[in-house]
């Protein structure tokens, strides 16, 4: 059993920068797609990247193109997403998601990955 665990979270001003980091620490995740999507108050869970578990494929939602980078670094089983210039609307939970590949495509649905991890808070003041 997958269990994905984020870390990298916290308060940054606007214009700042943060990266976050996700892993399991009892399994590789490099043979998964891999996802991150975001969750602030009131609204639904989105998008943010994603990319392929033999990185040949990486997607961004278009409100963080740009700003946003995700990647992987497999002899230390994690993924990252660095987040550049941020913004106050950037202020969520991210949750790091995985789907099993190379079976299944790397996907931007929510409902397509079956692993999550718990969450890190990211807060943006303006």
């Amino acid at each position: 059993q997958v269990q994905l665990v984020e870390s990298g979270g916290g308060l940054v001003q606007a214009g700042g920068s943060l990266r976050l980091s996700c892993t399991d620490s009892g399994r590789t995740i490099n043979n998964y797609n891999m996802a991150w999507f975001r969750q602030a108050p009131g609204k639904e869970r989105e998008f943010v990247a994603a990319i392929s578990w033999n990185e040949q494929n990486t997607y961004y939602d278009d409100s963080v193109k740009g700003r946003f980078t995700i990647s992987r670094e497999k002899d230390k089983n994690i993924v990252y997403l660095q987040m550049n210039s941020l913004k106050p609307e950037d202020t969520a939970v991210y949750y790091c998601a995985a789907r099993s590949a190379p079976s299944y495509s790397v996907s931007r649905i929510r409902a397509d990955y079956p692993f999550w991890g718990q969450g890190t808070q990211v807060t943006v003041s303006s």
